[in-house]
């Protein structure tokens, strides 16, 4: 199974902080994986905080690798991971349900 593919839903920006425009401070993330016509997601959102002298890339010039990059960041590796075998298992059970709920026979 391959890893999940990880997107940006959305961004929240400060229109002026730092003496920058359009600053992000909140990332909408969403992380998909899928085997065929059968998926499994994960939606969430993480902060993140510009500090004043970092490098900053201005909004218009934003890509989505480079902003889920900062979201992996933010959240850490370890959770980063967590999510990601969350999806995987979620996708299994998918795949291969231990109990399902067939349509009752009268109907």
């Amino acid at each position: 199974m391959s890893n999940p593919n990880w997107t940006i839903a959305a961004l929240e920006a400060y229109p002026q902080a730092e003496q920058q425009t359009n600053v992000v401070f909140c990332i909408h993330w969403r992380a998909d994986l899928s085997e065929g016509k059968v998926s499994a997601s994960n939606y969430g959102s993480v902060g993140v905080t510009y500090v004043a002298g970092q490098p900053f890339t201005p909004f218009a010039e934003l890509t989505q690798d480079q902003v889920v990059g900062w979201a992996k960041e933010a959240l850490g590796a370890d959770k980063v991971s967590e999510i990601e075998a969350g999806i995987a298992s979620q996708l299994e059970s998918l795949l291969n349900p231990v109990s399902i709920s067939p349509a009752l026979p009268w109907n």
